[in-house]
């Protein structure tokens, strides 16, 4: 049981609806950023900076972004401070791996036009099942990206 906060802008409204269902379904408590509606000109920041705000400020908490190729939503989560966001559009999912063992990713950005739902929820899962090593050098790094706000 996790507690995952998601938004998306308006290329990654289905694939956010799809996860949200799913990740409840396997027992998390999902917070929905929005958008509540499908809005075709709607712009990505108002919905992941809600997203990347809990996310920094509450410990122990994930988040789950989605747009059109991921970019530019993890461009604006990672604004925030203890925000660490990567992103996966498909190929190799020891990115996902990484991003969780080496950097403590606590978001991930999705790219929708590149992958599946199917995809999608097995990124998810990688993502959330995958632990931070806690590895020495690893920590030394994290706190020098903070140390940047």
């Amino acid at each position: 049981f996790m507690k995952i906060y998601i938004g998306s802008d308006h290329a990654g409204f289905e694939m956010k609806k799809d996860l949200i269902s799913y990740l409840k379904g396997g027992g998390n408590e999902v917070v929905d950023c929005g958008p509540e509606t499908y809005v075709h000109d709607d712009d990505y920041p108002d919905y992941i900076s809600v997203v990347a705000k809990h996310v920094s400020k509450e410990l122990g908490v994930f988040g789950i972004v989605i747009g059109r190729n991921g970019q530019g939503e993890a461009v604006v989560a990672n604004r925030f401070s203890k925000v660490r966001c990567a992103v996966f559009y498909g190929g190799s999912k020891h990115m996902i791996t990484l991003s969780r063992e080496h950097d403590d990713a606590n978001i991930l950005s999705l790219g929708s036009s590149f992958l599946t739902n199917e995809d999608a929820r097995r990124a998810v899962d990688l993502f959330l099942d995958t632990k931070f090593s806690g590895d020495e050098r690893h920590i030394r790094r994290i706190k020098k990206i903070e140390n940047y706000n």
